[in-house]
């Protein structure tokens, strides 16, 4: 089968910043949306992809109607479920547990939330279900987890990169034979 670019952007600043915001559904701040209006300016893409979290899928829309693409709502794209953290700034949360967590978000999972191998999986899926180029309105640790996939780098390789708000990544997918998975090379990151 034929590489695709998939072109993933984190969404736009929250409203409220500094918060582990997962599955929490912050709204974006006014005004957050533009520069993934214009980041998307010059990408190929056949359709936008989002997360249901209205920080991700307004700006997904502004996007879509700019470039008068389809627009696809896809929950799998979400965040990290943080759990209880969720909405917290993490100064407010135990340090220690916190330490665990980014050392190793499978053993010390967010309490009631979700663990990274989940994460990877749900992210797994909504890649095996593109098939052209498309671009990808998400949260960093969705475009973290989809980076991991296509390309076999663990968390703490993926966790090192700077994704700041309105980021674009772009990945050259390859699909894989019969039940081997995609795999992918990054092509540019504009921030």
């Amino acid at each position: 089968m034929k590489p695709f670019d998939l072109h993933l952007m984190r969404h736009g600043p929250p409203l409220r910043a500094g918060l582990m915001l997962g599955h929490h559904d912050e709204p974006a701040a006014p005004g957050a949306h533009h520069t993934l209006v214009e980041h998307a300016e010059d990408l190929g893409a056949a359709e936008v992809v989002s997360s249901d979290l209205s920080r991700a899928s307004d700006g997904a829309r502004a996007i879509a109607d700019a470039r008068a693409l389809p627009l696809s709502i896809d929950p799998r794209w979400r965040e990290l479920d943080f759990g209880e953290w969720d909405g917290k700034a993490s100064a407010a949360l135990d340090p220690r547990q916190l330490k665990d967590f980014w050392s190793d978000p499978d053993a010390y999972p967010p309490p009631d939330g979700e663990r990274w191998s989940d994460l990877l999986g749900r992210v797994g899926n909504a890649i095996a279900d593109l098939d052209r180029p498309a671009i990808v309105v998400s949260h960093a640790g969705a475009i973290r987890a989809a980076v991991s996939v296509l390309t076999g780098l663990d968390h703490r390789a993926v966790w090192a990169f700077d994704l700041p708000y309105g980021a674009l990544l772009s990945i050259r997918v390859w699909r894989g034979e019969g039940s081997e998975p995609a795999s992918g090379q990054i092509v540019g990151l504009r921030t």
